[in-house]
């Protein structure tokens, strides 16, 4: 596939991972970012992601840097924007990326919940924007969800999932604008199961990370619900579901545990105390495991692609 024009609109925490991804692949990238500092440390930000990767930096080449968002987006075949999650500020940003790029131009927004039909529907050409939902770090975690609205042509859906797979990543198509998507409607459905069974007392937060850090979360990495399903056979999945779905949780609102720890200000490790207590150091211990295994993770990924 030809290398491409990329064009990001946001410098900050996501934007600098996607911005490195189309660059590592080749793609001249073009960023824009109205705050002068977000921007000014952006190319910074980006080597060390080729170091953290042990990448040479030779593509950093590919990345433009511009004070005015008109001269980034100009000849861009895709524009990504990444900016904060706010309705009407994504509205009043594609109304000028629609009236600025041409007609072909690809028009994307990272946006881990906002419907892209709320996005797209008052806009002039609606069926020029789709959704790419990038998961954080981008730059590690390989999936991105591809969604539609019933306004989004089909052609720059099938456009963009070739796009991404170019790059490395691993690109779903998301054929209903439904709010979380995929991926966020599967892990919190899980974390409303998991908030229950500590709210009931049936165990405490520890043991439900255990549990699944030790038993299923083992093999989800390599083997999906479905297929797991199909493993042990859809009559025993049936069986089970007909006994144990009626006793799940089915909360409608926040459970009243989530709610009374964040009035208490027991937020997680940013406080302290959340569902477990955070010692002193330990927060950053964890993050740094986690990082350590996104990075293994993604070398495998990338030595594996490039074999």
């Amino acid at each position: 596939m030809s290398k491409s024009k990329i064009a990001v609109i946001g410098a900050g925490l996501m934007g600098h991972g996607i911005a490195y991804i189309f660059a590592a692949a080749g793609n001249r990238v073009s960023i824009y970012d109205p705050d002068k500092l977000a921007l000014s440390s952006v190319v910074g930000r980006i080597s060390e992601i080729f170091e953290l990767l042990e990448q040479p930096p030779e593509e950093l080449d590919n990345i433009y840097i511009f004070e005015n968002m008109e001269n980034a987006i100009e000849q861009a075949e895709v524009v990504i924007e990444v900016i904060p999650e706010q309705l009407e500020l994504k509205k009043a940003l594609f109304e000028q990326l629609i009236l600025k790029t041409p007609q072909e131009t690809i028009l994307a927004t990272n946006t881990s919940g906002i419907p892209i039909e709320q996005i797209a529907k008052d806009t002039k050409e609606p069926q020029r924007i789709l959704g790419t939902h990038f998961w954080n770090p981008p730059h590690l975690v390989p999936l991105v969800e591809v969604i539609q609205s019933h306004f989004t042509d089909p052609k720059i859906i099938q456009r963009m999932l070739v796009l991404l797979t170019s790059v490395g990543k691993t690109a779903v198509h998301v054929k209903k604008d439904i709010p979380g998507f995929i991926g966020n409607r599967l892990q919190h459905a899980l974390k409303r199961e998991a908030i229950s069974l500590v709210e009931n007392g049936i165990c405490d937060a520890e043991t439900v990370d255990l549990v699944v850090k030790e038993g299923f979360g083992m093999r989800l990495a390599v083997m999906g619900p479905l297929e797991n399903s199909d493993l042990v056979g859809l009559d025993l999945t049936l069986n089970i579901h007909k006994f144990l779905l009626s006793d799940l949780d089915t909360s409608t609102e926040p459970q009243k545990l989530l709610q009374a720890k964040v009035q208490a200000g027991e937020l997680g490790m940013s406080a302290g105390k959340g569902f477990l207590k955070w010692a002193p150091g330990k927060a950053d211990e964890v993050r740094t495991g986690m990082q350590r295994h996104l990075v293994k993770a993604a070398k495998e990924r990338r030595d594996k692609q490039n074999y």
